[in-house]
């Protein structure tokens, strides 16, 4: 056939046996329907548990801790003789998956995710932190983006680790200075941020492990 593109039919092997149309035989056709379901599912869920770390990181400042500061929060060790705001657990989570919505949905949910986040956490967050919130946010979450994009599809472990880190400091350094001109409590922040980081790479390694054994490729 001499058209520009030919339309063909590809069986996949899938649960159902159905016949898929194609329109390019080096894109989507080559990837079986329940991967790519798969691929759709897991990143909405991992989109939402990220969506759903703003509003779980802000109850728990005021609400869980060792020790709760009257009008200020809550906060919990996490290192000899330092302590932190319960909230930065969370923070250091939606880091991680910030990442895992990139590996499934790509680069565009990634950044609507970003968008999202920083809309949703201006609007949570105390009067008085509002710009502090948004703000460290929007510029951490794209630091992470920056460094983990370059890296993720040869060394996914190093690349969630390596850009956690970096969101990590910049989410710190910028909602200190921006709420309070100082900082004073950074290394606090930053340890417990980094904590969970370092906490989800088992399970990061796990996820690389079982999409290397299904053929499962990031999106």
């Amino acid at each position: 056939m001499t058209i520009v593109r030919k339309l063909f039919y590809k069986r996949q092997a899938n649960a159902s046996n159905a016949t898929h149309l194609c329109f390019d035989p080096t894109s989507w056709c080559d990837l079986d329907p329940s991967d790519m379901d798969r691929k759709k599912i897991e990143g909405a869920l991992f989109f939402l548990a990220f969506m759903a770390c703003i509003p779980i990181a802000n109850w728990m400042i005021g609400n869980v801790g060792t020790q709760c500061i009257s009008d200020g929060p809550c906060l919990i060790p996490v290192a000899p003789n330092l302590m932190a705001p319960s909230g930065v657990l969370m923070i250091g989570v939606a880091l991680v998956l910030r990442d895992l919505v990139q590996r499934r949905l790509g680069k565009i949910w990634s950044l609507a995710a970003i968008a999202t986040g920083t809309v949703l956490s201006a609007a949570i967050a105390a009067p008085s932190l509002v710009l502090a919130s948004a703000t460290a946010f929007l510029i951490s979450e794209l630091a992470d983006f920056a460094v983990y994009t370059p890296l993720q599809r040869r060394r996914l472990v190093l690349a969630v680790f390596a850009s956690g880190s970096v969101g990590a400091v910049v989410d710190s350094i910028v909602f200190l200075y921006v709420a309070f001109g100082s900082l004073q409590f950074l290394a606090g922040q930053i340890i417990g941020k980094a904590l969970m980081v370092i906490g989800s790479l088992p399970i990061i390694a796990l996820l690389r492990w079982r999409d290397e054994r299904i053929g499962l490729s990031p999106a």
